[in-house]
């Protein structure tokens, strides 16, 4: 097949690579030697259009440190991209994000699969202002009716949808994890981990800095790992400094980190925590299980399979005080690593191998390519 991908964060992307774009290059890795694969992406400051990891990048819009204007202009230019090239491709996947309205439903006859990866709802009015919000939330309700081919990555964001299977191809594809991470010992350091994006409301990080500045008091030897990027990083900073010279003393931050980097910091963490406000199904969360580590995650729907299967424990959302509760409680508790290998366990169905299959077979029975 000739996949053409609207994937609107990539790597080296000034504003950051969160779920949406690891699930991308890791599916992509399984599928890139029997399918030609263009991913269409937003331009950002450096980026040239070329192969990379052997999938072919092609970057449009206009480049601006204002994401919404970003994004406009990446959905302005995708679009006209659609148009011009469309029918030289088989099948063609749009990321779904309320800010990056296409409409490509309305004029392409090329089949057209919408991947959603989670949902926002009413948070939006907590980040943005009222009409920005308000357009985001009303798009984000509307655009998924328009279209036959649906993809979303857990049973909990189809709800979230009220999608149903009438007249319509939907199907539950999870996010993943790298096999090897399964192989791995897991040991044990003197640190708490958060890994991902550097989206302050997003991703809760002002509750888990707050939460630290408690939990510091009870435990000032255990110190506190930030690793990842993200366009909030002055912002982060800025709260970070105003902790007190102690406490930010304690708190180390690693950047953007993978690969080899990445999974150190993983399995010898003594926890990892996902304050996220909100979330699609919590990569990192999946990640942390396969390496055998206990998780802290805030009490949303996306996330409670972990404690549902009793690989960590939740907080109250939003509640730094309930968090800087659960990390005391997870570092001192007896369970802490049975909860790891429970997860470990739970996960071992989740290689990023087995899900790029069905991911591969949706793609061929929507493009009526399978058998062919």
């Amino acid at each position: 097949m000739n996949i053409l991908h609207l994937l609107y964060e990539s790597k080296g992307d000034y504003f950051g690579i969160g779920g949406v774009g690891i699930r991308a290059y890791e599916i992509y890795k399984y599928l890139k030697d029997r399918h030609n694969i263009t991913l269409l992406c937003k331009k950002y400051p450096g980026a040239k259009d070329g192969e990379m990891e052997g999938l072919r990048h092609i970057y449009v819009g206009t480049e601006s440190k204002s994401l919404t204007k970003t994004l406009l202009s990446y959905a302005y230019h995708a679009t006209r991209f659609v148009k011009k090239y469309g029918d030289n491709f088989d099948i063609i996947i749009e990321e779904f994000s309320p800010a990056i309205p296409t409409f490509l439903h309305t004029f392409t006859k090329k089949p057209i699969v919408l991947q959603i990866q989670g949902y926002t709802g009413v948070r939006y009015f907590e980040k943005y202002n009222i009409f920005y919000s308000g357009i985001l939330y009303i798009f984000e309700r509307l655009l998924p009716l328009f279209y036959r081919n649906i993809i979303v990555v857990s049973y909990i964001t189809k709800k979230r949808y009220h999608l149903n299977n009438r007249n319509k191809k939907i199907e539950v594809i999870s996010n993943g994890i790298p096999e090897e991470l399964l192989s791995y010992n897991s040991g044990e350091s003197d640190y708490i981990l958060y890994l991902g994006r550097i989206d302050i409301h997003h991703k809760g990080l002002d509750i888990l800095l707050a939460a630290y500045k408690d939990f510091y008091n009870t435990f000032p030897y255990t110190r506190l790992v930030i690793a990842g990027d993200g366009r909030d990083r002055d912002r982060f900073l800025a709260l970070l400094y105003k902790l007190p010279q102690g406490i930010q003393q304690n708190i180390e931050l690693k950047g953007w980190v993978d690969g080899k980097r990445k999974v150190h910091l993983l399995k010898d963490a003594l926890m990892v925590v996902l304050p996220s406000r909100y979330e699609t199904q919590g990569i990192v969360a999946l990640e942390a299980m396969a390496c055998g580590k206990a998780v802290i995650v805030s009490d949303i729907p996306e996330l409670r399979y972990v404690t549902q299967n009793k690989a960590g424990i939740s907080f109250k959302t939003g509640d730094s005080i309930s968090l800087a509760q659960s990390m005391k409680d997870l570092l001192i508790s007896n369970e802490r690593k049975e909860m790891g290998q429970r997860g470990r366990e739970y996960v071992k169905d989740f290689t990023w191998d087995k899900i790029a299959l069905r991911y591969e077979e949706f793609l061929l029975n929507v493009s009526d390519k399978k058998g062919k």
